[in-house]
């Protein structure tokens, strides 16, 4: 079971995967650092398990950030997930990532299969990718019409999987993007497949953060107790939320039920802003990263539709610093890639 984080010697947590134990001042022990106090070295010779047990030592204060690295980033020649690092990012999630395609505009010249691997090196920071589990695509595939269209190397195939291993990734995200067509049962029966096929290679997280054109899976639908118990079952070691006041019925009373209910499956959580209010003001993003954090989510999420292609800059530090202090924050935007 989900065992307390607010243990004085270690910390143990059961992630169904087996049991990894954490011990912070032991003597003797093997030394985990919370993610709060990682550095690139650290990230670069993490394992999966490591980097479960450093966000779970956290206690609610990581921060990841989704990008989109297939149009002009912000600042021209820097990826929009070096900014997003930059401004207190401690997890880089990519979206719209084509593992048959691999772009990030505004990454130095580099081969396909090396792209990943690339954009560590300069953030130093851990990387995953959305893959799509859709079975009939509901929105426009022209990208001239919609943004959104999906692509080959998206879609949530065992082979785009090996591939985004192979690539260096982290983690999978199984979700869907606006109107894509993505259901949870989908997504359960992909989660099977990639624990049978891949098995700790990689960690798997799931969920939605909006319907993604399943109507009837809105609102307080879009995800509930019974999927999150199967998402766990199937081998997801991290569940996504939608976070409270992001879509319409999602309360922080829901979303802290959800969590609570996922930690007691072992799993972590991770409470996303999908929904285009990384664009809000900093006053609302303030107001989701406390209710979040009252929810009891391991890992805080913003979008990537500030503008387009990340949250606004100076959203992703207030949600930092409301959620983990001008300490934690200026630090992790402060610290150089090479230590």
């Amino acid at each position: 079971m989900y065992k307390s984080l607010w243990l004085t010697h270690e910390i143990i947590t059961n992630c169904k995967k087996g049991l990894f134990v954490v011990y912070c001042k032991k003597k003797g022990g093997y030394i985990m650092k919370r993610i709060l106090d990682c550095q690139a070295s650290d990230f670069a010779g993490m394992s999966r398990e490591d980097l479960l047990a450093a966000i779970a030592g956290s206690e609610g204060r990581t921060i990841a950030c989704e990008t989109i690295g297939s149009i002009i980033p912000m600042l021209g020649d820097v990826t929009n997930a070096e900014f997003a690092a930059s401004m207190g990012a401690d997890i880089l999630l990519l979206n719209m990532f084509d593992v048959n395609e691999p772009v990030i505009r505004g990454l130095p010249k580099t081969e396909p299969e090396n792209v990943v691997r690339k954009l560590k090196e300069l953030t130093g920071r851990p990387i995953g990718i959305n893959l799509e589990p859709v079975e009939q695509v509901l929105s426009s595939e022209d990208p001239e019409e919609n943004m959104w269209a999906m692509t080959g190397g998206r879609k949530a195939t065992l082979e785009n999987a090996k591939k985004a291993a192979d690539m260096g990734v982290n983690f999978i995200l199984l979700t869907g993007n606006p109107g894509i067509g993505v259901t949870n049962e989908a997504i359960e029966q992909t989660l099977r497949l990639y624990k049978r096929e891949l098995g700790d290679r990689l960690i798997l997280a799931a969920g939605k953060m909006h319907a993604s054109g399943i109507l009837t899976e809105g609102a307080e639908k879009i995800i509930t107790k019974a999927d999150i118990t199967a998402f766990a079952v199937a081998g997801a070691d991290i569940i996504l939320l939608p976070a409270p006041g992001t879509v319409p019925g999602i309360t922080m009373e829901y979303v802290r039920e959800l969590v609570g209910h996922a930690h007691s499956l072992g799993c972590l959580t991770i409470t996303a802003i999908g929904t285009s209010q990384e664009g809000a003001d900093i006053a609302t993003i303030r107001q989701i990263a406390l209710m979040c954090k009252m929810a009891g989510t391991d890992i805080h999420h913003l979008g990537d539709s500030g503008y387009g292609g990340m949250a606004l800059p100076e959203n992703i530090q207030a949600y930092s610093i409301a959620v983990r202090g001008i300490r934690h924050t200026y630090r992790r935007m402060a610290g150089s890639v090479n230590r």
